[in-house]
């Protein structure tokens, strides 16, 4: 993978990208994600090589500009959160695509998406809290914005929120699922039994997998 044509033809493949040259400078062609317009990869030509910035984890940063001389801090961008990538030959194919779909998951991850994941993932017939909805979406600390997200669920159909219940078993309060018991109806549904508007965490409550 040495060439523009290439690299661009492989970011594309990810879902709801789209190229873009915004600063109508043919030599500067990026690939951002529809709707946030974030860009995930940098494509341009510098010293007789095709470059690459890819955002990269902190975490990650180091591992690969200690394994390739080639993967350098990014140029012209915040070097705490992107890598260049200059493509002469030395950086494997696999490692390049590697680091442009990490550059892409990063891009489109949000705690929102990763919450609403979280929740499909309680069975019917069981609930779970917020805390551990939290948990489910990667940070034990958002049992907050569980709350946030779930009252802004964008498909309801396919995203459960009603399933989830406070750290005693609680329903939400009436304005959550247009109005009043329908929260509780639609666990009936489910078969779960709600009495006094709390639900017996001992018998339906979902167990997380230990770890």
């Amino acid at each position: 993978m040495q060439t523009r044509e290439e690299v661009l033809a492989f970011a594309l493949s990810f879902p709801d990208t789209y190229q873009d040259a915004p600063f109508h400078d043919d030599n500067w062609q990026l690939v951002r994600v529809k709707g946030s317009r974030k860009a995930f990869i940098w494509t341009y030509e510098r010293n007789g090589y095709m470059n690459l910035n890819v955002k990269v984890d902190p975490e990650w940063r180091d591992y690969w500009r200690d394994a390739f001389e080639s993967v350098l801090p990014g140029w012209h961008q915040n070097r705490e959160h992107w890598n260049t990538i200059i493509l002469d030959g030395s950086v494997p194919d696999d490692a390049v695509r590697e680091m442009i779909a990490e550059s892409y998951r990063l891009v489109t991850d949000s705690p929102s998406k990763r919450i609403y994941e979280a929740v499909k993932k309680i069975p019917r017939g069981k609930v779970a809290t917020y805390g551990q909805v939290a948990e489910l979406a990667g940070d034990k600390k958002m049992a907050r914005a569980v709350g946030n997200a779930l009252h802004r669920n964008p498909d309801p159909e396919h995203i459960p929120c009603y399933r989830v219940v406070n750290a005693k078993g609680e329903l939400a309060g009436v304005f959550a699922f247009g109005g009043a018991n329908v929260q509780e109806q639609l666990l009936a549904a489910d078969g779960i039994m709600v009495v006094d508007g709390r639900v017996d965490l001992e018998t339906y409550g979902m167990k997380l997998p230990e770890n």
